[in-house]
C-alpha cells in the first residue's frame, strides 16, 4: 500500500467525539475547498458507524450546501432516524464554522436475496492498456502554469489508480462531443486486515464517484474543464445506489453520460461495474455549471 493510500485511509477514519458525533480532517485540493467526494465519503462512514456490522449501505441521497474549508476540521453529527428489522435509516450533517456545509441521508440493509436482473456492462478496453494520470499529467501540464497545480493534480490520484478511457477534456475547448466518459478505477494497493470491510470500500467508491462525474457534462459543449477556468462549477447533490458487492481495490469501470445541460447546471448519470460485468452502483449528480464572461 502507498503512502497516500494510507493518508485516505487515515482520513476516512474519522474520530469519534461524542456516541454521534464525529470529526474528520481534509486534505489539499485543486482548489480552495473541501472535494465533495471527501465529504461524501466521511459522512458516510460517520453513518455507517453507528449501524450494526451486518448492515451495508444500500443508497445514499446529498446535498453540498456550501463549500467546505480544507484548514479546518468538519463535525459529523448523526441522527439514528429509524432502526429496523431490516433496513437502518441515518441522517448526517457535516458543520464548520458553526453552519451545515453538506447534509446525507443513507440507508443500510441486512443482505438479502431477491429477483435479479441488470443492464449489460458496456465495452471497454482493458485499464492496463491505459495510461495512468502520471503518464498523462505532461500532456495538459501547460494548461495550469504552476508546477504547484500539476503536482497537487497527482497526489490527488495517487490514492487511486484512475485510467480514462479516452483523455480527459481539459484544455478542449469548441470541440463537442457525445456527453459520455468511461474511466477505471481502483486503489493504488490492497485493503486487507481490518481495512477490508465492506463499509470501506463503499465509501471508497464513494470518494471517487465525484471524480470525473460532471466531465461528460463538459464534453458535450466542448468546454476546458473547471482547473483551466474555462467554467465554473461545483457538486450540487449526489446520489447513489449500491446494487452488489464490489472491492474497490480491484478494478471498476465507471461509465458516465450527461442527458441534460439547462439553467447553469448539468445533470450527469454513471455506473459502476466489475470486471466481471457485475453492475455494482448506480450514480446520479446534478452540479454547478457556468461559464464565465469573457468565456462564452
Amino acid at each position: 500500500m502507498n503512502e497516500a493510500l494510507q493518508d485516505l485511509l487515515d482520513l476516512l477514519d474519522l474520530e469519534q467525539v461524542e456516541r454521534d458525533i464525529f470529526r474528520g480532517t481534509s486534505r489539499p485540493s485543486l482548489v480552495e475547498r473541501v472535494f465533495g467526494g471527501q465529504v461524501a465519503a466521511q459522512a458516510l462512514v460517520a453513518a455507517g458507524r453507528t449501524v450494526p456490522e451486518d448492515r451495508t449501505p444500500h443508497s445514499l441521497h446529498s446535498y453540498f450546501l456550501r463549500p467546505g474549508d480544507p484548514g479546518a476540521p468538519i463535525v459529523y453529527t448523526v441522527d439514528r432516524i429509524r432502526d429496523g428489522y431490516s433496513f437502518t435509516t441515518r441522517r448526517v450533517v457535516a458543520v464548520q464554522h458553526g453552519k451545515a456545509i453538506f447534509h446525507l441521508s443513507a440507508s443500510f440493509q441486512r443482505a438479502e436475496e431477491g429477483l435479479e436482473h441488470q443492464e449489460p456492462m458496456p465495452a471497454a478496453p482493458d485499464p492496463l492498456t491505459l495510461p495512468t494520470a502520471e503518464e498523462l499529467l505532461p500532456r495538459y501540464a501547460h494548461l495550469f502554469g504552476d508546477p504547484v497545480v500539476s503536482r497537487r493534480m497527482l497526489e490527488a490520484r495517487a490514492a487511486v489508480d484512475v485510467r480514462y478511457v479516452d483523455a480527459p477534456p481539459y484544455g478542449t475547448i469548441g470541440e463537442p462531443r457525445e456527453p459520455r466518459s468511461q474511466v477505471w478505477f481502483r486503489t493504488n494497493g490492497k485493503l486487507d486486515g481490518e481495512q477490508d470491510r465492506p463499509l470501506l470500500h463503499i465509501c471508497l467508491a464513494t470518494y471517487v464517484s465525484d471524480m470525473t462525474l460532471l466531465d461528460s457534462v463538459l464534453l458535450a459543449h466542448g468546454r476546458g474543464g473547471w482547473a483551466v477556468g474555462d467554467v465554473v462549477g461545483a457538486s450540487l447533490d449526489h446520489a447513489m445506489w449500491f446494487h452488489r458487492p464490489f472491492r474497490a481495490d480491484e478494478w471498476l469501470l465507471y461509465d458516465q453520460e450527461s442527458p441534460t445541460t439547462a439553467g447553469g447546471r448539468g445533470l450527469a448519470k454513471g455506473r459502476i461495474f466489475t470486471a466481471d460485468g457485475r453492475l455494482a452502483v448506480s450514480v446520479i449528480q446534478e452540479g454547478l455549471v457556468r461559464v464565465p464572461r469573457g468565456r462564452e
